[in-house]
């Protein structure tokens, strides 16, 4: 399990802010980590960590996703996420089926812990033909 260490560096976007990762030591580099707790780039120099998040989008998160879930591949979108706070509560990340924007039809709200499991995972073009309930 992934925890946020007292050595990461939250790193906020300059323009607004907005959290978009964190900077950890590895060895004598430093290392850029994701909002999910994955490596954004290898051990590199401050500046080149730093880059990397600054200039990382949030759109990933209106992208679909896929939830590996009873043997099947279910398309899914993320509705909230929040990164466990040291020393406070833990995080959570909260997906829901696609509806594909459609009004009105039903959906579920599947909790999932912080940082979500490997099970959570970007759609790629092999899941385009997939059936996805």
């Amino acid at each position: 399990m992934v925890t946020i260490g007292d050595d990461w560096i939250a790193h906020r976007r300059a323009s607004d802010r907005e959290l978009v990762g964190w900077i950890r030591p590895s060895g004598d580099a430093w290392q850029a980590v994701t909002l999910f707790a994955r490596p954004a780039t290898d051990p590199v120099e401050w500046d080149v960590a730093e880059d990397a998040l600054e200039h990382a989008s949030l759109s990933w998160m209106a992208e679909p996703w896929i939830l590996e879930r009873d043997g099947r591949a279910i398309r899914v979108r993320i509705v909230e996420f929040r990164p466990d706070e040291p020393g406070g509560s833990p995080g959570r990340v909260v997906v829901k089926t696609d509806d594909f924007g459609a009004i009105g039809v039903p959906y579920e709200l599947i909790d999932l812990p912080w940082p979500p499991p490997p099970e959570l995972r970007e759609l790629t073009e092999g899941d385009a033909a997939q059936p996805w309930r």
